[in-house]
């Protein structure tokens, strides 16, 4: 009787969501379970699959995958022991887990992203787990800081995460409308990196090595309109005006509504490609007519960024970014271009002057006049 496929679980913090990562050698069966029915995402630059930790996905792995696979818990169970040793056979209160649901309902209900709901929700329970284990009966500032410190800052979470927790426990107490005192606790200051910025010639040449007709309009058109990867999939055939030329993109970030540009050498490309694949509801549709997927986005600026032998450590983000520093750079007042890409405040699209080349280029060296 052949040996059943290994299959590797772990739990790790990826793009600050703790997440479940399942490895495996290459499988067609597996691929389809994990892709089609447990709708795990595929990280190509880590060589993993993985979908957000929580026991609804772990009973879902246990039930599609144990009973045909050999699915290998040794990983996971070691990393959730060594970071929460404390939490170990520490069950909440009914009320808790009620209170819980009841401000994921909440959080539902004012709009908040499934990622934003599942890490909220996440670090409230371990802030109610983290209590009973101190023996804390009453919730206040002093414990939030405490905890703050103990489940965070000593287990070297990002700073990212870490803001995430103090709005996660800000919110929960607002819900309950409890008077805690949360802003004593220092946020740390976020590391201002500058992003990475494709020049032209590497536009140019990443959209040639793209061949698929869709992969290439997909790319070409987040570059030419400055688009987040959401608001492109999102986009509805009605959504492009190609008589006043532009794009309605619609329920953006911070839930806001904006035009930005619609280059007439994309209208041509986005006819040629509507011609070959009809779409019927969104813009890029998979394969059974469902939204393009970012995952599956992703994978093509890979591919194309491979084939291209750019070596920058690029995402689909940085075409947004390249878009809106070669508008500077082409001398497009700083203002139009906060409003091509919604930034709500000026400061966001300032960054993009720290990153212009032709800015850079105009300063004269100090060692030249020596």
């Amino acid at each position: 009787m052949p040996l059943l496929p290994i299959i590797r679980l772990d739990k790790i913090n990826h793009r600050n969501q703790e997440v479940i990562t399942i490895k495996f050698e290459k499988n067609i069966t597996i691929i389809e379970i994990v892709k089609k029915q447990l709708k795990a995402i595929w990280s190509p630059s880590n060589l993993f699959w993985y979908l957000p930790y929580t026991n609804q996905n772990l009973a879902q792995i246990n039930y599609l995958l144990q009973t045909n696979f050999n699915v290998d818990y040794t990983k996971l169970n070691e990393t959730i022991n060594n970071e929460s040793y404390y939490f170990r056979h520490i069950n909440l209160d009914e009320n808790d887990y009620l209170n819980i649901t009841n401000f994921e309902n909440s959080l539902k209900v004012n709009r908040y992203s499934t990622s934003s709901i599942t890490i909220y929700k996440s670090l409230v329970y371990f802030y109610l787990k983290y209590l009973k284990f101190k023996n804390i009966t009453q919730i206040n500032s002093q414990s939030v800081a405490q905890f703050n410190l103990d489940f965070i800052v000593n287990q070297n979470k990002s700073i990212s995460y870490q803001n995430q927790a103090i709005n996660a426990l800000k919110n929960y107490f607002k819900f309950l409308k409890l008077e805690v005192e949360v802003t004593m606790i220092e946020r740390p200051r976020r590391e201002k990196k500058l992003p990475v910025i494709l020049s032209s010639s590497e536009i140019k040449n990443l959209i040639e090595n793209t061949k698929n007709i869709k992969h290439k309009t997909l790319l070409s058109l987040i570059y030419s309109a400055g688009l987040r990867i959401s608001e492109a999939i999102d986009l509805k055939i009605t959504d492009i005006d190609s008589k006043r030329m532009i794009i309605h993109v619609k329920n953006a970030k911070g839930k806001k509504d904006r035009y930005t540009l619609l280059s007439e050498k994309i209208l041509l490309l986005l006819r040629e490609y509507y011609t070959i694949y009809t779409p019927k509801k969104y813009l890029f549709e998979g394969q059974s007519s469902e939204q393009y997927s970012d995952r599956s986005a992703q994978i093509v600026l890979k591919q194309a960024a491979l084939r291209a032998n750019i070596k920058k450590p690029i995402t689909l983000h940085s075409l947004r970014h390249s878009f809106a520093t070669h508008l500077l750079e082409n001398g497009t007042d700083i203002r139009y271009i906060q409003n091509l890409l919604g930034h709500s405040s000026p400061k966001t699209t300032m960054i993009y002057t720290h990153v212009s080349e032709v800015a850079i280029q105009k300063i004269k060296n100090p060692f030249d006049f020596l």
